[in-house]
């Protein structure tokens, strides 16, 4: 059975130049691009208007966002190798510290936060994937090493126990961050990996990339357990509904696909713009209805809600 999303608004030309990435909290869209500047819009009113933009945040722009599930804290990095974190206080967004690790332009390149905003982990161009604690200075405590491909995307599960990094050589990769030791080496994906996603129970773990297919592997044992078929081209960004029911996919031909974990299957497929899509999230859910925004280059950000639901 498949599901319909309607668009139910477009924030036109939100930035000057490609929309790189987009983050979400319970109330609002951060958004960063090519451009030195930080957007960020409210999704409690029907308009998506914008609420506060954070000045040069990136004088060479910023590439990748990332939020904790609390909603008060985000973490910026730019294209000079700049690391930025940020916490809401009185419903805005201050800057309160950055990562100082002798950086150099696109040595940090993907970023994410733990569920509470304490930890931050980045990949790097060799390979390496650093984790640090945000309340300790910031503080580095983990250095894992690969076999020095450039790590392309990283995600911390939201129980905080694993990170998992995607390469450029197709290496996918599980760590234990409670013993500081590599957990799996993920086979099945011999090109590039864009993006990798815990589901939110950190059962399962989509990365995805050049090989144009999800594949899906069990955390615990490290075994692949579904392949999602159905991309035409690269595809650059994941997403997990809040229940982990659902999928969502963003690819280099500006198709957005919502998968259903259960069936294994595609069930919806939007195509907004011809352009690439570098960043998908689903939003917060309001009633029964979900929805998603979509994101890239043809800089806009476009919103979907579901067809049916309160």
């Amino acid at each position: 059975m498949s599901k319909q999303y309607l668009t139910s608004h477009t924030i036109d030309n939100a930035h000057i130049t490609d929309i790189f990435s987009l983050a979400v909290t319970p109330q609002q869209i951060i958004s960063a691009s090519g451009s030195s500047n930080i957007k960020i819009f409210s999704t409690t009113e029907p308009d998506f208007p914008l609420a506060q933009t954070l000045e040069a945040a990136h004088k060479l722009g910023c590439h990748h966002l990332a939020t904790s599930q609390d909603g008060r804290h985000f973490a910026s990095a730019g294209f000079a190798g700049d690391v930025k974190l940020w916490r809401s206080e009185d419903g805005k967004w201050l800057e309160k510290g950055e990562i100082i690790d002798g950086n150099k332009a696109g040595e940090i390149w993907a970023i994410s936060l733990s569920t509470d905003g304490q930890y931050l982990a980045a990949t790097s161009v060799d390979g390496r994937i650093n984790v640090w604690d945000n309340l300790e200075g910031p503080t580095k405590i983990r250095q894992y090493e690969t076999k020095g491909s450039f790590g392309m995307a990283i995600d911390l599960s939201v129980d905080g126990r694993y990170t998992a990094s995607g390469h450029e050589n197709g290496g996918v990769y599980i760590f234990n961050n409670d013993t500081g030791r590599l957990l799996h080496s993920l086979p099945g994906l011999i090109k590039a990996v864009r993006a990798v996603a815990f589901s939110p129970g950190g059962k399962l773990l989509a990365a995805a990339g050049d090989a144009r297919v999800i594949a899906l592997y069990d955390v615990g044992s490290g075994e692949q357990v579904a392949n999602l078929a159905g991309h035409g081209a690269w595809i650059f960004a994941m997403s997990w509904s809040d229940t982990g029911e659902y999928l969502l996919s963003g690819a280099f031909d500006g198709k957005a696909k919502v998968w259903s974990i259960e069936r294994r299957e595609c069930v919806a497929t939007h195509t907004e713009t011809d352009k690439t899509l570098w960043s998908v999230k689903w939003l917060p859910k309001t009633g029964r209805s979900e929805g998603f925004a979509t994101a890239g280059a043809n800089r806009s950000i476009s919103l979907y809600r579901e067809a049916t639901g309160g």
